[in-house]
């Protein structure tokens, strides 16, 4: 089977404009990553200098560690949602590149049946066996990629029900903590 120079300018044009466009998505999750640490940082100057503000008008030890408890569970919570933040963000940017792929793989999946059936119908007589074996390399082809995209979906599933749990367990411990410094 051989292309013609458009249908090759057209396949490289295709290409570009996929490069483009998943390099854009990219571009996308890191401006919304920049953007929250930008949030996160402004955030942050602004709660030490209340914090030190606070410090500094501290009477005593008692109401140091008062102070130092009070700030702790905050922080921790903050650094979960931050965490959460940059997961979600990176999900996000994950799943819209994992969609422009599997479009990709979908459109090179149906050019390959279209040659195949192609060269089906004007395979010359006598070569049912390798047509068939041709098909049937295809098909397994097909079937590999569809089992390899639903374990790595589950495997991200798996990894984002952890990272949840973990959070959460982290800052559960982190409450826990707190309550007992203030009870001592």
């Amino acid at each position: 089977m051989s292309f013609t120079p458009d249908q090759l300018l057209a396949a490289q044009r295709a290409n570009v404009e996929t490069l483009v466009g998943l390099t854009n998505k990219a571009f996308e999750g890191v401006e919304r990553l920049v953007e929250l640490n930008m949030q996160v940082a402004k955030t942050a100057l602004n709660e030490a200098a209340e914090a030190t503000m606070a410090a500094m008008s501290v009477k005593d030890a008692q109401e140091l560690l008062a102070l130092q408890a009070s700030l702790l569970q905050p922080s921790a919570e903050k650094a979960a949602a931050y965490s959460r933040h940059v997961y979600d963000i990176f999900a996000a940017t994950n799943a819209e590149l994992t969609a422009a792929a599997e479009a990709q793989v979908a459109d090179a999946q149906k050019k390959v049946l279209a040659s195949v059936d192609t060269a089906v119908k004007n395979a010359p007589a006598g070569t049912e066996n390798a047509v068939a074996l041709v098909k049937s390399a295809v098909a397994a082809a097909n079937n590999a990629f569809e089992s390899v995209h639903k374990a790595a979906k589950q495997a991200a599933e798996v990894a984002e029900s952890n990272f949840q749990a973990m959070t959460t367990t982290a800052v559960k411990a982190t409450q826990g903590s707190t309550k007992a410094k203030r009870a001592a």
